[in-house]
């Protein structure tokens, strides 16, 4: 719906759609303690030891970057990181989880962050317009994702406390 926007605005609208990304990755990072905390105290209630923590990811100033884009350049620099850090958020959270929890109940996304590369450069950065649709879209699948682990976390914690009454 983003994408949209920005095409009938002429690009105005990628300004809020930058913020409001970095704002939810941002926001996602920081809820990511308190999610291994629950899985912690699960695990300790189940007499396992929990695996060591993920290693959190710098937070983005959102409003910063937003603006920034107003220059062009940044906007391949951002969708880079924002890329790359989702990739490494991904990985880290598989390893946790697979540790963690006895059924795999998430899988990282590929994210062929050279492939967005390369067609960004072969199409003269154009290519970035998809590889932000690309990103915006990866994003929302992991946190759906989040959301189905979540669940099954919850389901798992409610299983031990009707077991235990």
């Amino acid at each position: 719906m983003w994408f949209l926007g920005a095409v009938v605005t002429f690009g105005i609208a990628f300004f809020p759609m930058f913020h409001r990304l970095v704002e939810g990755r941002n926001r996602h990072f920081q809820n990511e303690a308190h999610f291994e905390q629950r899985i912690t105290q699960y695990l300790k209630s189940k007499n396992k030891q929990p695996p060591p923590s993920i290693k959190p990811i710098k937070q983005r100033n959102a409003k910063l970057w937003a603006a920034s884009i107003i220059l062009i350049i940044p906007v391949f620099i951002i969708i880079y990181k924002l890329t790359k850090d989702l990739a490494i958020h991904e990985q880290q959270q598989d390893t946790y989880l697979s540790k963690a929890l006895p059924e795999r109940v998430f899988m990282p996304q590929t994210v062929p962050l050279t492939t967005y590369v390369l067609l960004t450069i072969a199409t003269l950065g154009i290519g970035v317009v998809y590889w932000l649709y690309k990103t915006v879209n990866l994003y929302n699948a992991h946190y759906k994702a989040h959301l189905s682990v979540d669940k099954e976390l919850n389901r798992l914690i409610e299983e031990q406390q009707n077991a235990g009454n």
